[in-house]
C-alpha cells in the first residue's frame, strides 16, 4: 500500500516538475517503469565556479517516500567537499529525520516529511485526493524542489565543516588555486558529454 502512495505521489511530483521547472535543473525517469528512480540533470550556478557546468545524477526515492528521503548520486565527474569520491551527495536535507549522531546538523536541517495536519493520516489522505485535487500535493511538492535548490545552494557554497570528500574540503581552504583547476576540468568534462 506505501508503496503504491509512494509511486502516485512521485508520479505527481515529476509531472508538476516538469510544468513548472525549477531553473538550473531538469529530471525524467531512468526506466519509464520505475517511478522510484530519476535522472536529473544539474546547471552549474551561475557566478560559481561550477557555472557553465551540467551535472548529471540519479536520484532514488525510497519504498517508503516520502518518509524516508532519497538519495542523490551524480553520474558525472563533481569534485566538491560534499559530495564522496563516487558522487553520492551528502546534504542534511538528504539524511534521514532526527538528531545527528555527530553533531554536526540540527534536527531541523535534516529530511522532514512536509505535513500540515495529523501526521499519521496526512499522507494517505493527500494520496487518496491526488486526482481530485492536485493543489493539496503542493505542499509536499516543496519536498523535491527543496532537494534542488539545496544541490544548487551546495555547489554555490560548499560546507567544509563535515565533509564527505576530506580532500577537497581540504583544498577549498587551503589552496583553491588547485581547487578551482579541479573543478574546472569536472566543468569541461561535464560539456564534453554533451
Amino acid at each position: 500500500m506505501a508503496n503504491n502512495q509512494a509511486s502516485l505521489l512521485l508520479q505527481k511530483q515529476l509531472k508538476d516538475l516538469c510544468k513548472k521547472p525549477v531553473d538550473g535543473f531538469s529530471a525524467g525517469l531512468v526506466d519509464e517503469n520505475n517511478v522510484f528512480q530519476w535522472s536529473v540533470s544539474i546547471m552549474g550556478p551561475p557566478d560559481t565556479l561550477y557555472e557553465g557546468g551540467f551535472f548529471n545524477a540519479i536520484m532514488t526515492f525510497p519504498q517508503d517516500y516520502p518518509n524516508k528521503p532519497p538519495t542523490v548520486k551524480f553520474t558525472s565527474e563533481v569534485w566538491h567537499p560534499n559530495v564522496y569520491s563516487d558522487g553520492k551527495v551528502c546534504i542534511s536535507i538528504l539524511h534521514p529525520p532526527g538528531d545527528d549522531p555527530n553533531g554536526y546538523e540540527l534536527a531541523s536541517e535534516r529530511w522532514n516529511p512536509v505535513h500540515t495536519v495529523n501526521e499519521s493520516f496526512h499522507f494517505l489522505w493527500c494520496s487518496i485526493q491526488i486526482a481530485l485535487s492536485p493543489s493539496l500535493l503542493l505542499c509536499m511538492m516543496c519536498q523535491v524542489e527543496s532537494i534542488v535548490l539545496s544541490i544548487i545552494s551546495m555547489l554555490s557554497g560548499p560546507n567544509d565543516e563535515s565533509p564527505a570528500n576530506v580532500e577537497a574540503a581540504k583544498e577549498w581552504r587551503d589552496n583553491r588555486a588547485e581547487f578551482r583547476k579541479k573543478v574546472s576540468r569536472c566543468v569541461r568534462r561535464s560539456q564534453e558529454m554533451l
